[in-house]
């Protein structure tokens, strides 16, 4: 994997101090960069539907395979991008998310729900997602209660029913080295914030490429 620039979601005009929020730096990244088969499943859908006219698909377009078997890990949100900044309605959380964090966050707001202590951190990975109008994928580690360490892998897909950003589908994994883990208030139990792995854009060779496929102009040889 190989990037070729660094960025923060400040470079497209946000305002920092309004916010309260910190500058986080983002690398450019290919969609390979996400670990997960079926994370990728889900962002490969995305892109067929953006590379039709490089421009976010609708949701009523979104229709993964399989989708039932991802529900509990996703989580539906409405934005309002016009507003500084823009703020982020959750409409439904996926299962594990709620236990992650403690309890339901459908129909709050994404900062509210967060609270003082994650908002911070948390929230300018989503409006990267907003400015950039492409797919974020970051990586933190957090303990469990009992001290392993858990993966917690965060995708982010804009819509948009024309123009700016107006929904964002969350994919939320959490993964142990260690193979079982408590989830249970991972995110709230305990005082050590989430370390930081990755963050990136999904911004290059934004198209899907069914395997097995031969391009127009790829030449065959035959013997």
């Amino acid at each position: 994997m190989s990037f070729h620039r660094k960025f923060s979601y400040a470079d497209d005009g946000l305002e920092l101090g309004e916010t309260g929020t910190t500058t986080l730096e983002f690398e450019s990244a290919r969609p390979s960069v996400v670990k997960s088969i079926k994370q990728r499943d889900l962002l490969n859908t995305w892109l067929r539907l953006y590379a039709r006219t490089q421009a976010m698909p609708r949701l009523t377009e979104y229709e993964p395979e399989r989708l039932e078997d991802e529900l509990p890990d996703l989580v539906f949100m409405t934005v309002k991008s016009a507003l500084s900044p823009p703020q982020i309605t959750i409409d439904s959380d996926g299962t594990r998310m709620s236990r992650a964090y403690g309890h339901t966050g459908k129909g709050k707001l994404l900062d509210e729900y967060l609270g003082a202590r994650l908002a911070p951190i948390v929230m300018p990975v989503y409006y990267q997602c907003i400015a950039r109008r492409l797919p974020v994928y970051t990586v933190a580690h957090i303990d469990d209660i009992y001290g392993r360490v858990v993966a917690y892998e965060r995708m982010l897909l804009p819509f948009s029913e024309g123009g700016d950003v107006t929904h964002i589908v969350a994919s939320l994994k959490t993964i142990s080295e260690d193979g079982g883990f408590e989830i249970k208030n991972l995110m709230r139990g305990l005082d050590m914030l989430p370390t930081p792995k990755l963050r990136c854009v999904i911004d290059r060779d934004l198209f899907h490429r069914p395997p097995g496929r031969i391009e127009s102009g790829d030449v065959i040889e035959f013997n």
